[in-house]
């Protein structure tokens, strides 16, 4: 599926068909810019086109998790379940591309390879991997922050005989696992997913776990209609809402502290999140993620739950986490996660005490045991944030490669831009609140941010936006500052890159929230873009 006849010139290029990349391409278009896409999967879709896997769900509730942008699609768009599955958030999305006839300016099965900045022309100048050359003014990044997929390092990968899935490269019919002896190897979001679809199908089903992961139930249900024409009359005031918490959901954080509050009040209030809050659990209290002591309260509250639910009290002691805090790796929300424990065909296996030493041609050897299967699972997740945009060659002025410049780690400006790389944009990029939020939101925020940047320079003669190095190095600053105050750094999570041998340690978003993120791009806007090196074309030409 590719554009016939698509224009190797133009304003932007936009790279990423997943929400980020189409709200560019929305937004610009509208406003008169000349902007193209591409991507390199066969449609539009994102991570939600990879993922479909069984139990793949979106853990924000569908009202939240879908564009602001046109009151009537919000209107006559219905969801058929209060958390969308994954099929359905394709149908949606596919919907927005017909809807708006955005597929006429994306170009499918296509890859950058390299982007190469002129100083001369203020352009960059893009090689795909088809060989096309394009040449834009403005490069925006919607590559998204969890694209590109990871495989354990383990001996003997090749030498599986059975079938091999990754949960972010999911083949596009559906996999039966009826009769088979299968194993997923992590238990992140995509893995505590998987567990209960196929545990339902699976002759057995193992579920290779090293670190315990904190699990919240997703408060699913058929979409009922009441609610819908309740939801759907206060749709506008609804979004107002959510531009405004601090996590982009239609909750926010529950001003009290946990430790201010009686053991009684707050098990109700646990009780109470837990049962109808989902990802927003985390926001129980608003010293969660600030206090040891504080965040106890929570671990012991959810490693309660696992051992009411789970039966067998030697299982539920390794799914209990206790080595670091709730919230400080992103929570999973599972659809009957810990119940798949109690069924007789399920084994939990302990890598951590046990590890695995190799894949072999009949299954999987750990340290003290061989498990013959017929399927294997990788829900081993994705190198997170950068991954993507570590593997495009960005070449910016006086010959800066961005390979080399984010070697300890991304440095961005507001996570939108950085220093050396004039015109070159990242939607939801690292040092902005992205994966801590409703990325929905977060993602339509920048959307406008940088759409109004462009025609503020388009309107002032500007040809060339950079970022002041000053402002990137403080912004950088105080985004380690934020996190290095909260319990985050106390977990080996994908947040710092921990789970990527060689990556760099360093906690990439912003974690101040959405709400005080958003002012901060507002008063920069309202300043004439402080922090921005803005150029007019007789400036550049000197």
């Amino acid at each position: 599926m590719t554009t016939h006849h698509a224009p190797s010139r133009c304003d932007a290029l936009i790279v990423g068909a997943g929400f980020g990349g189409i709200a560019m391409l929305h937004k610009l278009r509208g406003l008169g810019f000349q902007a193209r896409l591409v991507e390199s999967a066969a449609g539009p879709g994102g991570v939600w086109y990879w993922n479909r896997y069984p139990g793949a769900r979106c853990d924000v509730e569908s009202f939240d998790y879908s564009f602001s942008f046109d009151p009537e699609l919000e209107q006559e768009w219905h969801w058929t379940e209060k958390f969308a599955p994954q099929t359905e958030i394709l149908a949606y999305i596919n919907h927005v591309v017909e809807r708006y006839d955005l597929h006429k300016d994306m170009t499918f099965e296509t890859k950058v390879i390299s982007a190469h900045y002129d100083e001369d022309s203020c352009t960059w100048s893009v090689t795909t991997d088809t060989g096309e050359q394009i040449t834009c003014t403005y490069l925006v990044m919607a590559t998204g922050t969890l694209s590109v997929t990871k495989f354990p390092q383990v001996p003997g990968i090749d030498d599986f005989e059975g079938d091999t899935h990754h949960t972010g490269a999911w083949p596009h019919s559906p996999v039966d696992f009826t009769g088979k002896r299968v194993g997923i190897i992590g238990v992140g979001s995509s893995g505590t997913q998987m567990v209960g679809p196929v545990s339902e199908q699976a002759a057995h089903l193992f579920v290779f776990q090293r670190t315990p992961n904190f699990c919240v139930p997703a408060p699913n249900a058929p979409m009922d209609p009441a609610y819908e024409a309740q939801e759907k009359a206060r749709y506008r005031e609804r979004r107002a809402y959510t531009r405004e918490t601090a996590s982009g959901l239609n909750r926010d954080m529950h001003r009290v502290s946990a430790l201010a509050v009686s053991d009684e009040d707050r098990r109700a209030h646990y009780e109470e999140s837990w049962n109808n809050a989902g990802f927003g659990f985390i926001m129980s209290y608003k010293d969660l993620l600030l206090s040891d002591e504080a965040n106890q309260t929570a671990v012991d509250f959810i490693n309660g739950k696992i051992r009411e639910i789970v039966k067998d009290p030697a299982v539920a002691a390794l799914l209990t986490a206790t080595d670091y805090p709730f919230g400080a790796k992103r929570p999973s929300v599972d659809s009957r996660y810990y119940q798949a424990f109690n069924r007789d065909n399920v084994t939990l296996v302990d890598i951590r005490s046990a590890p695995i030493e190799r894949i072999t041609a009949t299954g999987i050897a750990t340290a003290d045991a061989d498990y013959d299967l017929d399927v294997i699972v990788f829900a081993t997740g994705y190198d997170a944030l950068t991954g993507a945009l570590s593997r495009i060659q960005f070449v910016g002025k006086d010959g800066n490669v961005m390979s080399e410049k984010w070697a300890a780690g991304p440095r961005t400006y507001l996570g939108i831009s950085s220093h050396g790389f004039p015109n070159l944009f990242i939607v939801a990029g690292p040092g902005s609140p992205s994966v801590l939020s409703n990325v929905m939101v977060s993602i339509e925020q920048h959307a406008e941010w940088i759409s109004g940047l462009l025609v503020h320079a388009r309107e002032n003669g500007i040809v060339e936006i950079e970022v002041d190095l000053d402002e990137e190095n403080a912004w950088v600053e105080h985004v380690n500052d934020l996190a290095a105050a909260t319990l985050y750094p106390k977990a080996n999570s994908w947040f710092l890159g921990a789970d990527i041998p060689g990556k760099p340690r360093v906690f990439m978003p912003y974690s101040g929230g959405l709400r005080a993120y958003r002012r901060k791009c507002n008063e920069v806007a309202a300043g004439d873009y402080q922090g921005f090196v803005l150029r007019s074309a007789s400036v550049v030409g000197q």
